[in-house]
């Protein structure tokens, strides 16, 4: 599948002619353990080696700069060899013990789904041989499959599956939605974005008076203030009893990608849920859609402040127009963002030249397409960033936008970067970068335009002052 005109537009997926060098994305474990930490009371399990929990708790960490318990359920020689049923009682046992969790995200390591375990099986077992009633969600996460979006999506897609509507009978029926004089209910289903961007979101929703399921949403537990008190399980989070009343919504705003895999808005379109997908909000049009969105859930008009917002956004297309029309970008990271990316830097007149992901569900080339002719001169996917660093020099890329992994290839051709996405290791705040909304675009313009223009200056023989 090639995006815009064929003459321009270059797509490379799988087969590629070296060794994968420094990949555009992480473990898939990962993604499921950032998932579960977004619904409140949860404790995320991983089944498998111990290094596995302790190599994720490690990364989670140093991006959010918040502390996160992963449990594991810590295989041996042995276990490896005869399973792990065992050691996953154990482990679920330890975490009611210490935690006392209004529920349990497992996912799966590699070592788990290549000796073949069958969760299903063992959670049936230990709830009965334990008599608990116990919410355990459980989803597929081999990182041989998949990487870090795959996981975050397969999480999401098991708590909904698991907890809401016909799919389990404690939910409310789907005809209460309905009901006079209740408030109407969303469901919001991002993908991965930061604590910053989960609260705007919530903000613009509440705007509108119109109850909310945000899943999964770590915008307090990975993003908490400081207390001078010891938390045995952080605040916040989606409340299992709101992911119960997701089959009960008026709709859901799906800002994901449609993939090769059923997602959680599709499960819940199943249950007579309307799914409007419709991507991340950034930019002018794409904020639009949502805030439209809003408008027709709710029966209300857009209130001022947003409307002010948004005047004060085409202000600052204005005032920076001319340092960023034109420019040729190369953007990579999750497909949900690359492709808010690319529609929004169309919007301010720069060019998205090169768009890569390193996820493999093949939805970045499809939603691409929409674009106009030629706009994308190259879609990578399942990449990694030797390629990525070889295609920006030969497209002449001016800058590059994601996140911190791309620092070497960036640095190597002399781009400067704009860091934005996850992971990003290498500065602070990566928790309060908002980019979602009319508000978050004006931040993400204004970066953009600020770091060009650093670069020029840092470039410049004369060191200007004054533009």
């Amino acid at each position: 599948m090639t995006c815009g005109s064929e003459e321009q537009s270059t797509v490379a997926t799988t087969g590629k002619p070296h060794a994968t060098v420094n990949p555009c994305t992480v473990c898939a474990p990962l993604g499921a353990v950032l998932a579960a930490a977004g619904v409140e009371g949860a404790m995320p399990l991983l089944h498998g080696a111990q290094g596995c929990a302790t190599y994720i708790r490690r990364y989670v960490i140093s991006h959010f700069r918040e502390p996160l318990d992963v449990a594991s359920s810590s295989f041996t020689e042995a276990s490896a060899v005869l399973g792990g049923e065992n050691e996953f009682a154990r482990a679920i046992d330890n975490i009611r013990r210490q935690y006392t969790p209004e529920l349990i995200g497992v996912g799966t390591t590699c070592l788990a789904e290549t000796i073949g375990e069958d969760l299903q099986l063992m959670i049936a077992k230990y709830h009965e041989s334990r008599a608990t009633h116990l919410p355990i969600v459980y989803a597929s996460t081999p990182s041989y499959r998949d990487g870090h979006v795959e996981g975050f999506h397969a999480m999401v897609l098991a708590l909904v599956r698991a907890l809401s509507g016909k799919f389990n009978e404690s939910s409310a029926p789907a005809d209460n939605r309905l009901l006079a004089g209740a408030t109407a209910r969303i469901n919001v289903l991002p993908p991965i974005i930061s604590p910053a961007d989960l609260r705007h979101l919530r903000e613009l929703v509440v705007a509108f008076g119109l109850a909310l399921t945000l899943l999964p949403d770590y915008a307090d537990t990975l993003d908490a203030p400081i207390s001078d008190r010891y938390e045995v399980m952080p605040k916040g989070g989606t409340k299992v009893s709101e992911i119960r009343m997701m089959a009960s919504a008026a709709a859901t705003l799906d800002l994901t990608l449609p993939g090769s895999a059923t997602g959680a808005g599709d499960v819940l379109h199943s249950d007579g849920i309307p799914n409007h997908r419709i991507g991340l909000p950034i930019g002018v049009e794409a904020t639009d859609s949502f805030v439209n969105l809003l408008e027709e859930a709710s029966g209300q008009a857009t209130p001022e402040w947003i409307e002010a917002e948004r005047g004060r956004l085409l202000d600052a297309y204005a005032d920076g127009h001319k340092y960023v029309f034109g420019k040729r970008v190369g953007v990579y990271g999750d497909p949900e963002l690359v492709v808010a990316l690319a529609r929004f830097l169309l919007e301010i007149g720069a060019r998205p030249v090169m768009c890569a992901t390193g996820a493999r569900n093949r939805a970045l080339s499809g939603a691409l397409a929409s674009l106009a002719p030629g706009a994308v001169e190259a879609v990578l996917e399942d990449t990694d960033f030797l390629t990525i660093e070889r295609r920006c020099k030969e497209l002449d890329v001016e800058l590059m936008i994601g996140s911190s992994k791309g620092y070497r290839s960036a640095r190597s051709n002399g781009i400067p970067l704009l860091r934005l996405g996850f992971p990003i290791h290498d500065r602070v705040g990566a928790g309060r970068i908002l980019s979602v909304g009319y508000r978050g675009t004006m931040v993400l313009f204004d970066s953009v335009v600020n770091i060009l223009l650093q670069h020029k200056q840092d470039e410049s023989e004369i060191a200007f002052s004054y533009l």
